[in-house]
């Protein structure tokens, strides 16, 4: 069972699921960080399921989802691991198991480095490693700042950012050159997702643009947490993987 809850940091009330894994449980609890856009909603699923095993974490990263929004205005990656280590430490937890997934990935390798003694291991679900030229049009191009106006366009652009994102990579390319070719999520999904997004229109921007301007390439081989880096088959980001193993010290590839 997926339960809710908040904590307190200094930035105000983060927003986690969590589900409580089964009382004989002994290893390390599961922190989970989920991708932009959206919130730990898109995670239930895996929540569930680790959760048969484990303690499972996964709180709304802030400026997303229920969670506060960042206490600074251009926050970077290691701004958002370390306001991660400080939720655990709200909650008592010494060491985890990390799993994230896109922006939640580069956020791990952050909190890997900046204190290994505290991650067991790790998985990197899906993890862009794009060329400084991919990097700099994702940043002018991909989440733009939204700001709610009388008309309501926020919620036309929403649902629209959301949608197209299952349709084509990057989804502001909107030609038959950059067709995903897989199967649109369901409309329930697309739905969450877009509610998500509209909750935090604000400052659902920031942990974009902090995980665009992540130097994952010169990050990744100063872990040495042992790793697993994945991506599903449909998945944009699966050509980064190879690259990402090669980089990894502690690649479990």
């Amino acid at each position: 069972m997926i339960k809710r809850a908040f904590l307190e940091i200094t930035e105000g009330q983060v927003h986690y699921r969590t589900s409580p894994g089964p009382q004989a449980s002994t290893g390390n609890p599961l922190w989970m960080i989920h991708a932009s856009p959206g919130s730990s909603i898109g995670l239930s699923s895996l929540i569930r399921e680790f959760g048969r095993s484990r303690r499972v974490i996964a709180p709304d990263t802030l400026g997303n989802g229920d969670s506060a929004a960042p206490a600074v205005t251009t926050p970077d990656i290691p701004y958002y691991a370390g306001s991660a280590l400080r939720a655990m430490d709200a909650l008592g937890l010494e060491k985890v198991d990390l799993y994230g997934s896109h922006t939640g990935a580069h956020i791990c390798i952050e909190i890997a480095l900046a204190h290994p003694e505290r991650v067991g291991r790790m998985i990197l679900d899906g993890i862009a490693m794009f060329s400084a030229d991919d990097k700099r049009d994702f940043l002018a191009n991909y989440a733009p700042a939204v700001t709610p106006d009388a008309f309501g366009s926020q919620f036309h652009w929403a649902w629209h950012f959301v949608r197209d994102q299952g349709w084509f990579f990057p989804y502001f390319r909107r030609d038959v050159a950059h067709l995903r070719g897989v199967a649109q999520p369901s409309v329930e999904a697309l739905h969450n997702t877009t509610v998500e997004v509209l909750k935090s229109i604000r400052t659902y921007h920031l942990a974009y643009r902090a995980a665009f301007a992540h130097d994952d390439r010169a990050r990744l081989p100063l872990v040495r947490t042992p790793t697993l880096v994945m991506a599903d088959d449909t998945d944009p980001l699966q050509t980064g993987v190879p690259l990402a193993n090669e980089l990894l010290p502690g690649s479990l590839a």
